[in-house]
């Protein structure tokens, strides 16, 4: 292993110590399975401290997926991941879907807090916080190991994979 005596010139101490000063569980609950879109759809809430995914949260981000998984050709496989994320600094939906060759297609929207018809596309190149990634984490493994890995008839699969869903604290 090589120990970094000099750090790179784009490396930001302060704000990585901030950071990591600043970092601490955010609850993530998984709400079931829904369809939106023709997709089966995996649906998650995550919360920021003093934050909430309330039911209509929940329903106006089904919306949102819907229009986005219907909005044409896309090569997926059905199958979808939902994202209702309160933030801390606002609120963020991600829809994430099964495509053709072992890929993803990752939709982010963003908008103010409790303020869902003000979410829009986010801008361009913006990727999963820690705690988004976390569960997509988790829901790559689950796709994985019952999808692709098994063996059993695609309906069993598919309900297995629906089940497996994290649930709790995640940093």
């Amino acid at each position: 292993m090589i120990e970094h005596r000099e750090l790179p010139s784009a490396l930001d101490e302060d704000a990585l110590a901030a950071l990591s000063g600043a970092h601490h569980d955010r609850t993530v609950l998984a709400r079931g399975t829904r369809e939106a879109g023709g997709h089966l759809v995996k649906v998650y809430g995550i919360e920021a401290p003093g934050r909430a995914v309330a039911d209509g949260d929940l329903e106006s981000a089904l919306r949102l997926a819907d229009r986005h998984l219907s909005a044409g050709p896309r090569g997926s496989l059905g199958l979808a991941v939902l994202i209702a994320h309160a933030g801390g600094d606002g609120d963020y939906v991600l829809v994430h879907t099964w495509i053709e060759a072992f890929m993803s297609d990752l939709a982010i929207f963003t908008g103010p807090p409790g303020r869902p018809d003000l979410l829009r596309p986010a801008r361009t190149g913006l990727a999963p916080c820690v705690w988004e990634a976390a569960v997509l984490a988790h829901e790559r493994t689950a796709f994985s190991r019952h999808l692709l890995d098994g063996a059993s008839p695609l309906a069993s699969r598919v309900t297995t994979w629906a089940t497996d869903t994290l649930h709790g604290p995640v940093r």
